[in-house]
């Protein structure tokens, strides 16, 4: 049976596609005329899409307030769909406004409705808002719901937060638990950015779940010289990974402070020395300090420094020549530039000098090294 002109004319469903139409074509008081006519039709199965669709069109034309109603009208059909989704659209018009506490609100609305597309969203939304005043508990309990939806568009984001909160807490093995369920969810070629950063939190609360372990060998009468020392290593390495390099040097203090196994500690302190014929050489103390303090690259950096400058000044003079200088000396001069073949960073060094005798010769066709210079050792 054919619906008679007039009555297609007033029927909701043919007023809502013409209020789409409108409002797409940017006519948008045509629309919102459209949109509430169908609300005032009674409590049809349109109403609610009407409501929301008004909402849209008085926003997009700066109608805040009566958006803000139209949401509120399109919420009180309680339809699963469309008035989530008018609550969703009111918590972001919040939002963007400032005013949290009517966000919040409207955010919890969504919730009620527990429409599973619009659900995590709305935890996350409340999770960062609880966060953001402070309320850690309250946030992570929604957090923990996000993660509860096994979205996976929402849940990793979520797991991240709740993973730092409770790295915070002291909780790695709770965090290590959320970040894998995160992981399982996440697609790692679409989404890397959210891989590498759940995959690094990961790697966080590892380490400190084995700072922890480490932590909990203490010495006693009758310590393992082994073992203990070796956990104390670990655990003074592994720390300033963590950025306490502070507890990294009460650490070895108290290790090596300790009288049957602070031998054993400096032992594994200062393993990586690599002397030669175990000669004690006078700057070994110093690294061991260093390397107590975490310093090791500050100390690094110090020695090259003053290598390069005793280096430049002594190769720099025996470019100039044997003139005014004994043969005697002049020939010690040409010894110290020499470079061992097994010095590590022996062209790195013989470069930085290079470039310094090109600014004195006047420019980069200067011969470097210049005639008369002695072969490397």
């Amino acid at each position: 049976m054919t619906t008679p002109p007039e009555e297609a004319a007033t029927d909701p469903s043919t007023r809502l596609d013409e209020a789409r139409r409108h409002a797409e074509g940017g006519r948008l008081d045509e629309a919102a005329t459209l949109y509430r006519q169908v609300m005032e039709a009674g409590a049809t199965a349109e109403r609610a899409q009407a409501a929301l669709g008004l909402a849209v069109v008085l926003e997009s034309g700066g109608d805040l307030d009566g958006a803000r109603e139209a949401d509120r009208a399109a919420i009180a059909t309680k339809d699963p769909e469309y008035g989530a989704r008018a609550a969703y659209h009111l918590a972001l018009s919040w939002e963007r406004s400032g005013d949290r506490d009517r966000a919040r609100e409207a955010w919890r609305t969504v919730v009620d409705f527990a429409n599973p597309a619009y659900l995590p969203p709305a935890c996350l939304a409340l999770a960062q808002l609880a966060d953001e005043e402070g309320d850690a508990a309250q946030a992570c309990e929604w957090w923990e719901r996000v993660i509860a939806t096994g979205d996976p568009r929402y849940g990793p984001a979520a797991a991240h937060d709740l993973a730092l909160r409770l790295l915070d807490w002291g909780e790695p093995a709770r965090a290590q638990r959320a970040l894998d369920a995160a992981l399982d969810v996440v697609d790692r070629r679409r989404d890397r950015q959210t891989h590498a950063r759940l995959a690094v939190s990961l790697g966080i609360a590892h380490l400190e779940q084995a700072i922890a372990a480490f932590g909990s060998v203490t010495p006693t009468e009758d310590s393992d010289p082994e073992v203990v020392p070796l956990a104390i290593e670990l655990l003074a390495r592994t720390l300033p990974l963590r950025g306490r390099d502070e507890t990294a040097q009460e650490v070895w203090r108290r290790g090596l402070d300790d009288p049957a196994l602070g031998e054993h500690v400096r032992a594994r302190l200062r393993r990586t020395f690599g002397t030669d014929g175990g000669e004690h050489l006078w700057w070994e103390d110093d690294i061991e300090a260093a390397l107590r303090a975490g310093a090791l690259p500050l100390l690094t950096g110090e020695a090259f420094g003053a290598l390069d400058h005793m280096y430049a000044v002594a190769a720099m003079r025996y470019a100039e020549g044997p003139e005014g200088l004994p043969a005697e000396l002049y020939d010690l001069l040409g010894q110290l530039v020499r470079v061992p073949e097994d010095y590590a960073w022996g062209e790195a060094l013989k470069e930085s000098f290079a470039e310094r005798l090109r600014q004195v010769m006047g420019g980069s066709d200067a011969p470097v090294p210049p005639p008369r210079w002695p072969a490397d050792e």
